[in-house]
């Protein structure tokens, strides 16, 4: 019985779930504060640094939809776009995070005039397609750091990091559709792993399970399953990205390899429950990260307050716009299927 289970009998899940949200903000609001602080600092980045990580983030997005129009290739980009534009922006604001944002998403396409069934399928594989990415990251990121360009290059070369990190993760991801041994060594190495915190995961279970995700995905993108690939990869690389240049405007000397393992970890950062979108505990860990690599730590503070102001804060009122906009054409039209544009 591990100390979790046992503190959960002995004053239940409330009691827990108040300590445990206690913790979350006492680490969140100094981080929040420090933030803060640095935001008349933002007045020092050139004006053409916002514009291109606005782009940067806005090709993110593009890919998304890609990969969704992938899934549903019978929907309209505008159905798409506005469905994870408002999606992303509840899961940041809403209670829930993600699972949230995945229901609004899945109501604005059944709205939009896609089956329920259909929908659930898409936004699963989806999902799933982006998350295989998402975990590829971590085993490239070690490699990364060891074979990473000099410290005299530092974040030039950003972009050329991020595309080749994109080519090796859609090899990963094709390997992992079409080459079964590959899956099955994959999932017995990674049960492996996990069964030395959870012991009722054996290498067999795990390599039976990741074929059956495995075959999900395969399913819902059969005969586009390259492409959406592509864009999977696009969407995270092009994000991270995004913190490179955020980076580089404010003048941090790092390897782009090391803001690469900084992205990791924020992402992972970005999946604890207790605040929306992870708010207060990537900025925390971010920060805490990209100081122990070597940056400054005011440029360290305003590069994430930059890189945070487009991938977390622009979103929230560009969904909004998207939202109020989607209803008051329902509203225009009521009863009407939504036509494709």
């Amino acid at each position: 019985m591990t100390w979790l289970q046992s503190a959960v009998r002995r004053w239940g899940w409330r009691t827990v779930g108040v300590v445990v949200t206690s913790f979350g903000i006492y680490v969140v609001i100094p981080s929040l504060i420090t933030l803060l602080g640095a935001w008349p600092d933002l007045g020092q980045v050139r004006p053409w640094w916002f514009a291109i990580l606005f782009v940067l983030e806005l090709a993110s997005f593009a890919a998304t939809w890609a990969l969704l129009r992938v899934a549903l290739p019978h929907t309209s980009w505008t159905a798409v776009a506005t469905s994870q534009v408002v999606g992303n922006a509840a899961s940041k604001v809403l209670p829930g995070g993600a699972a949230t944002g995945g229901v609004v998403q899945g109501k604005v396409l059944v709205q939009a005039g896609q089956p329920g069934a259909v929908v659930a399928t898409a936004l699963a594989a989806t999902g799933l397609m982006s998350t295989g990415v998402l975990l590829s990251l971590p085993v490239l990121t070690v490699p990364a750091v060891i074979i990473g360009p000099p410290p005299a290059r530092q974040l030039q070369l950003g972009l050329l990091v991020s595309f080749l990190l994109a080519v090796v993760v859609v090899a990963l991801g094709t390997m992992m559709l079409t080459w079964d041994r590959f899956v099955l060594v994959v999932g017995r190495v990674a049960g492996r792993l996990i069964h030395l915190v959870r012991r009722q995961v054996t290498a067999d279970s795990s390599a039976a399970a990741l074929v059956v995700q495995r075959d999900k995905v395969a399913a819902a993108f059969a005969g586009r399953w390259h492409g959406a690939l592509v864009y999977a990869a696009a969407n995270r690389l092009l994000d991270y990205a995004a913190l490179v240049a955020a980076l580089y405007a404010v003048g941090a000397h790092i390897r782009p390899a090391l803001v690469l393992l900084a992205y990791v970890v924020a992402l992972a950062l970005a999946m604890v429950p207790i605040t929306p979108g992870g708010l207060g505990f990537v900025e925390a860990g971010l920060t805490t990260l990209l100081v122990l690599s070597g940056v400054d730590a005011d440029q360290a503070a305003v590069g994430t307050l930059l890189y945070r102001l487009v991938s977390y804060w622009l979103p929230i009122p560009l969904g909004a716009l998207a939202w109020g906009a989607w209803g008051l054409r329902h509203r225009l039209q009521p009863g009407d299927p939504v036509p494709p544009l």
